[in-house]
């Protein structure tokens, strides 16, 4: 997640199998925004929505969990079930079709969640507070997401990660997902993080040196692109909890996990 770029303390959510959209503005009641001249969703109503989808809870740590019985939690076994069928369907056909399949993962809200902070935070960001929160390595697994992911390893489909994390922020990233019971595949040659200093020349489009002009996208196609034709994988399945995680191509099959609490271009 490029924390950076969100668009507004709370954004949108669009979670799978037809669930509400909501969205919020910047303009107070009566005023005229971009989308619409109505009131916008008020937003104490929209984080009571939030918690009730997630069914946040307090646990004796004091960490904000998402209920296990939550819509959030039967948001996301649908999305699980539908893609360990798509990665069934690959590990069966590779050795008829000579392909190496994969997968591809974001980390922050697709594996990590970052429930707790967002709702200490009112749903806010902090670039300080939050680069804190990554480096203690203690987030809760998104449910059923490492599963999946050790799921994809065991029927021999490769595991990749394609995050907006920094590359200073690479150890505690993987202390993290080991911690969450994704400890698969997270050397430097499976897990993508952003260099900005030193970007990798198959990002030579929109990042050089001391100049860093990468979209979202951009970056996380182009390094779809790096896994598919340098690397020489077909990328079946490519998960994420914005839309920017998605588009740009390189995925046989895209998997939008929910996220109600911020929205990345």
């Amino acid at each position: 997640m490029h924390k950076p770029l969100r668009i507004a303390t709370v954004t949108a959510t669009c979670a799978v199998a037809g669930a509400v959209l909501y969205t919020t503005g910047a303009a107070s009641a009566g005023q005229s925004t971009a989308n619409s001249t109505h009131e916008p969703y008020n937003i104490g109503v929209l984080a009571k929505d939030i918690d009730a989808y997630y069914g946040t809870t307090l646990d004796a740590d004091g960490v904000y969990q998402a209920s296990p019985d939550s819509p959030y939690a039967a948001d996301l076994a649908r999305v699980d079930a539908a893609a360990k069928k798509q990665i069934d369907r690959a590990a069966r056909t590779a050795h008829h079709k000579h392909t190496r399949p994969a997968v591809v993962f974001d980390i922050d809200d697709t594996l990590l969640l970052s429930l707790d902070y967002e709702k200490k935070n009112n749903y806010g960001y902090d670039g300080a507070t939050w680069a804190a929160y990554v480096d203690r390595a203690d987030r809760p697994a998104v449910p059923g997401s490492p599963e999946l992911a050790r799921y994809a390893d065991k029927k021999g489909v490769e595991v990749f990660y394609n995050s907006g994390l920094g590359e200073a922020q690479r150890a505690a990233a993987v202390e993290n997902l080991k911690k969450a019971g994704a400890d698969v595949n997270l050397d430097a040659s499976h897990m993508f993080l952003k260099d900005k200093a030193n970007p990798p020349s198959y990002l030579a489009h929109c990042a050089t040196p001391g100049s860093w002009t990468c979209t979202t996208v951009q970056y996380k196609a182009g390094t779809r692109r790096h896994i598919e034709r340098d690397l020489g994988y077909d990328v079946v399945a490519n998960f994420g909890d914005q839309y920017s995680d998605l588009q740009g191509g390189y995925a046989d099959r895209t998997y939008k996990l929910p996220n109600p609490t911020y929205f990345v271009e």
